[in-house]
C-alpha cells in the first residue's frame, strides 16, 4: 500500500509542482491550500506523513499541529518554511514536529528525509528495549512502566533508540544531532536539549535515567 502524504501550504504553485515530483516517487499526495482545509483532509483521509507550511490563512501551522498533537502521535509532521528563526524551530519541534526543514530546498532532500523517515519505522517495528523496568518500544514511539505508557514523538524515540542501543556508555551529542537532524548546528543542539529534557519527563522508571556528561554528550544508565 502506498503511503499518504498530505501537503498544506497557500502557495499553489509550488505546491502543485511539489506534488507532482513527490507523487513521481510513489507516494499518494493530497494538497490542501491554507491550514483549515489541511486540518479537515487530515480528519478525513488520515495522512502517514504530512508536509506544513507554517504562515497560511485561517489556520496557521503550528495551530494545526497543536490540534492534530492534542490526538494523534503517530502521524509524521514535517515542517517546511521560510521562518528559520530558532524560536520558531524550538516551538515547532515543542509542538512535536519531526523535521522542521527550511525554504528553499532541493525536492530531491526533501524525498531523502521521506524515505529515511518512513524506512525507519520499518527497522523498528519489532524491535524492544527493556531498560530496568521499563519498556521501550520505537515502532510505536511509546516507554512503559508498571502499566503506566508515556507516547514519544519519533523524534525523540529515535533519541531514545541510540541511548538504549548504548546503556551504560557516553553517546557523543554530535552523534545524536547527525542521526536524527542530520546536523550539529547550533540550532539542532538547543533542539536536542529540548527534546532531552521531554524525555527525562517521559522515563518515571526510577532506576532510568538520562545523565548529561559536560561537553560530550548523554548516557542512559539503569541504577541496580
Amino acid at each position: 500500500m502506498r503511503k499518504k502524504i498530505l501537503l498544506v501550504d497557500d502557495d499553489v504553485k509550488n505546491s502543485l509542482l511539489l506534488k507532482r515530483f513527490i507523487e513521481a516517487e510513489g507516494f499518494e499526495v493530497m494538497y490542501a491550500p491554507d491550514g483549515r482545509v489541511g486540518f479537515e483532509v487530515y480528519g478525513d483521509w488520515h495522512p502517514d506523513l504530512i508536509l506544513l507550511d507554517i504562515n497560511m490563512p485561517e489556520m496557521n501551522g503550528f495551530e494545526v499541529a497543536q490540534m492534530i498533537r492534542a490526538t494523534d502521535r503517530r502521524v509524521i509532521i514535517f515542517f517546511l518554511t521560510d521562518r528559520t528563526d530558532k524560536t520558531d524551530r524550538l516551538y515547532g519541534f515543542s509542538l512535536k514536529g519531526n523535521d522542521y526543514i527550511p525554504k528553499p530546498f532541493y525536492p530531491e532532500e526533501l524525498i531523502a528525509k521521506i524515505n529515511e523517515r518512513f524506512d525507519s519505522e520499518i527497522i523498528s517495528k519489532e524491535v524492544e528495549y527493556v531498560v530496568g523496568e521499563t519498556v521501550f518500544r520505537p515502532n510505536i514511539s511509546s516507554v512503559t512502566y508498571k502499566g503506566e505508557t508515556h507516547s514519544l514523538s519519533v523524534r525523540q524515540s529515535e533519541i531514545l533508540t541510540i541511548l538504549a542501543k548504548n546503556v551504560g556508555s557516553v553517546v557523543e551529542r554530535d552523534v545524536i544531532l547527525n542521526a536524527v537532524w542530520g546536523d550539529a548546528s547550533y540550532a539542532n543542539s538547543l533542539a536536542l536539549n529540548v527534546q532531552i529534557t521531554y524525555l527525562r519527563k517521559m522515563l518515571v522508571d526510577p532506576r532510568v535515567s538520562i545523565v548529561s556528561i559536560k561537553k560530550r554528550g548523554y548516557i542512559l544508565t539503569v541504577r541496580g
